[in-house]
């Protein structure tokens, strides 16, 4: 390699001497040939074997963003040159058609509990897209038609599972070089792998736990847990699964246990460690913050694409997407029983209806928003005082406000292609993908300075005509209604860098290409 810069000043020479110049021709050719073989200089990328364990995983399951993440990440990466085991359980309410194409790969009794009391561990794999998926059965722990009930039940079902994981690796004498588990119903994979495991063939993998929603943390009577678990007593301190004395807390002892430890975006990273977003952990992650880091989400193209989605009343790309999208907002209106005109501004909300989500800053400022230019789609479910005061507003402005109290995934796609603008006010928000999907659709997102939303949404600023969204940063309504009408007054006096700033969102690239890169270079750092 180092032969190469020694050709360069060898040409220079001879360029500097006039009288040879059939000589120089010659020389001049070689950048050409080594342009040629570019290609070969690109090593390839180091191969890591990684298993994920997870709760959720699209299409499968999925209740929110770690479904998303479960599938789209491991797919990416096993484009990038990664080995990838998906294990997961195998909950009664996994659409039948995947139910009927696993295979069964064997199975074993495995101790659980402190008192010796064993279970059974059955493994049953489905092949998808370049991906391994093993589901865990165990109809005692998996019959319910939800993942997730309450913590009663799901404390003893997440510590069979976690550990149950690892011991169908071993069973099936796979050994990855990483194994990523996602927040606290795998959070005890780290803290098996570090003590019942070590000596077995899996326990030289390194751990990394991802954060995907610091508020849920698998917290509940100790001694309860250390039955359920049977980890040894050293592992129930304050420095580890202990907190409050008598209560034990599964993800923060995935936290001590693990070798890295990320979060969906770099902004949410450094907000958990404050007391304010810190969920009684600030203090325990700030200790941990040499491994702590935070890598955004991406989004499906596969899925989510307004040039190719099925879904959709009219597809379209870059190059078409100032008209075609019209003609998605005339759609969108007549399917909700909206006055049909293309000259409204129609805001689009897809949410959990949850006060996480910011709806009672919404809910504020709704009338407000009603003044014959505005439309308002809201699609979700969730708390029944948000249900109740958007169904309470939809027939209150008829023709201009629809509430969803539902999820149609259909729908969502269709407010996506149809939506001028799309509101994300959210308290706190680890990531978000809900931001991303509008862009890439040609949305404007209106969002709270917050997590993942500060870190892909930029403000715009009228004095540049550059940006990508409008923010705001404290929590208050008033300035919610603020960047609404400066997203407003845009759409209607300035409708050219409108429509620019739509370009510039769909040209940008939120694809999990880069999130997955970064994620397998983290791989390759824990394993060198």
């Amino acid at each position: 390699m180092e032969a190469k810069p020694a050709a360069k000043k060898a040409e220079a020479k001879v360029e500097a001497k006039p009288a040879e110049k059939k000589a120089e021709t010659k020389v001049e050719t070689k950048p050409v040939e080594e342009k040629k073989e570019e290609p070969v200089r690109e090593l390839p990328q180091p191969r890591r074997s990684v298993a994920f364990i997870g709760s959720e995983c699209y299409p499968f399951v999925k209740t929110g963003g770690l479904g998303d993440v479960m599938y789209a990440l491991p797919k990416e990466l096993a484009k990038q040159n990664c080995d990838v085991k998906v294990i997961l359980p195998r909950y009664a309410c996994i659409p039948e058609k995947y139910q009927n194409k696993m295979v069964y790969r064997g199975s074993f009794d495995m101790n659980l509990c402190s008192d010796g009391r064993s279970f059974y561990v059955g493994i049953m794999e489905y092949v998808w897209d370049g991906v391994v998926y093993d589901f865990i059965d165990n109809q005692e722990f998996f019959t319910n038609g939800n993942p997730y009930t309450n913590l009663i039940d799901d404390i003893p079902k997440f510590c069979y599972f976690s550990k149950a994981a690892l011991a169908a690796l071993n069973y099936m004498d796979w050994e990855p070089d990483i194994i990523h588990c996602h927040d606290w119903q795998a959070a005890l994979v780290p803290v098996y792998l570090d003590t019942m495991f070590k000596d077995t063939p899996i326990g030289r993998a390194k751990t990394v736990l991802t954060i995907h929603n610091l508020r849920f943390q698998g917290v509940y009577d100790k001694k309860m847990i250390s039955y359920w678990t049977g980890l040894p007593d050293y592992v129930f301190n304050k420095d580890a699964l202990t907190v409050k004395w008598l209560d034990a807390n599964m993800l923060k002892g995935g936290l001590t246990y693990a070798d890295a430890i990320t979060t969906v975006s770099g902004t949410y990273a450094w907000e958990i460690q404050t007391p304010e977003y810190g969920e009684d952990l600030d203090a325990h992650l700030r200790y941990h913050s040499g491994k702590l880091r935070g890598i955004v989400n991406g989004i499906d193209y596969d899925i989510w694409n307004p040039a190719t989605d099925p879904r959709l009343a009219n597809n379209y790309d870059l190059g078409n997407v100032l008209t075609e999208k019209r003609k998605n907002k005339k759609a969108l209106q007549e399917e909700l029983g909206l006055e049909v005109d293309d000259g409204k501004f129609v805001i689009g909300l897809v949410s959990r209806l949850t006060n996480q989500k910011g709806l009672d800053l919404v809910n504020e400022i709704l009338p407000q928003l009603i003044d014959g230019n505005t439309q308002i789609v809201i699609l979700g479910t969730g708390d029944a005082q948000y249900e109740d005061s958007f169904r309470y507003y939809e027939n209150a402005y008829k023709g201009q406000v629809c509430s969803n109290i539902m999820y149609d995934e259909t729908r969502a796609h269709h407010i996506y292609a149809g939506a001028d603008a799309l509101l994300v006010p959210s308290r706190f928000e680890p990531c978000g993908l809900t931001q991303l999907i509008a862009m890439h659709y040609g949305d404007i997102p209106i969002v709270r300075e917050t997590g993942g939303l500060k870190d892909t949404v930029e403000p715009y600023n009228e004095f540049t005509n550059w940006g990508n969204g409008f923010t705001f940063d404290r929590y208050e309504s008033g300035l919610l209604l603020d960047a609404i009408n400066r997203a407003k007054t845009l759409y209607f006096t300035n409708r050219w860098c409108w429509d620019e700033m739509v370009q510039r969102n769909m040209d940008k690239d939120v694809s999990w290409e880069s999130s997955a890169r970064q994620y397998r270079d983290l791989y390759v750092d824990l394993t060198r």
